[in-house]
């Protein structure tokens, strides 16, 4: 039961790591996206122009054109990767914390003839039926 409460003690701390991790990671995505952007721009550009330079220049722009968007897919994959994880996390630690706290006051049984009740203390159960 320690273990667990330290858990929950520990929780806000884990959701501000992790969400710092995604802040980071979508921020490295949104600087390699912007800067896809200039490079696809300059491409356009280069390939208007006709020039030979511009056309061999497009070529190293391509590649890390394409370079970047690898990265892009790579930092997608592991955002998905850390949110399964710290969801998973997050939902064991409940769990063990619900199954630790969660002790029924009452056994399970039929109370009044419906199927699914709760079934008091004998000390009520007695008084229950001096009243019947």
């Amino acid at each position: 039961m320690m273990m667990d409460a330290n858990k929950l003690a520990n929780n806000s701390t884990i959701h501000g790591t992790v969400w710092a991790s995604f802040q980071h990671s979508f921020s490295q995505v949104q600087f390699l996206l912007d800067h896809n952007r200039l490079l696809i721009k300059e491409i356009n550009q280069n390939h208007e122009s006709k020039f030979p330079e511009s056309l061999t220049r497009n070529v190293m722009l391509i590649r890390e054109l394409n370079g970047n968007i690898n990265k892009v897919v790579e930092l997608y994959a592991n955002l998905s990767s850390n949110f399964v994880t710290a969801f998973e996390d997050q939902t064991e630690g409940l769990s063990a914390v619900r199954a630790a706290v969660r002790q029924p006051p009452f056994e399970s049984s039929t109370v009044g003839g419906q199927a699914g009740g709760m079934k008091p203390p004998p000390i009520f159960q007695k008084k229950m039926q001096q009243r019947s």
